[in-house]
């Protein structure tokens, strides 16, 4: 489930429908602690990936790769989705 503001923002940051659901299914997971879930595309998710779906189609979609999304802990729903512009810094 999508709340508003993330449909919005997925739009404006152009992240089509099919990276959201291969982040659901590949995504690695990062729980913060505050209620949320930062779902993102680790080198052991992409590698998954490549078995799953093959090379080539990680490959053309690999400058989708640096995609992320929140999603709440409560419900599940998505908070907001948008772009890794550093490394993700885990505890």
């Amino acid at each position: 489930m999508n709340t508003k503001h993330a449909a919005i923002r997925a739009q404006q940051r152009c992240i089509p429908p099919l990276v959201d659901r291969w982040l659901d299914e590949f995504g690695e997971e990062d729980h913060d602690g505050h209620g949320f879930v930062r779902l993102y595309f680790s080198h052991r998710s992409v590698r998954e990936m490549e078995r799953a779906l093959g090379c080539q189609p990680v490959c053309l979609f690999k400058r989708y790769l640096h995609a992320y999304k929140i999603e709440s802990c409560a419900d599940g729903a998505t908070i907001t989705k948008g772009w890794r512009t550093r490394r993700i810094q885990r505890s």
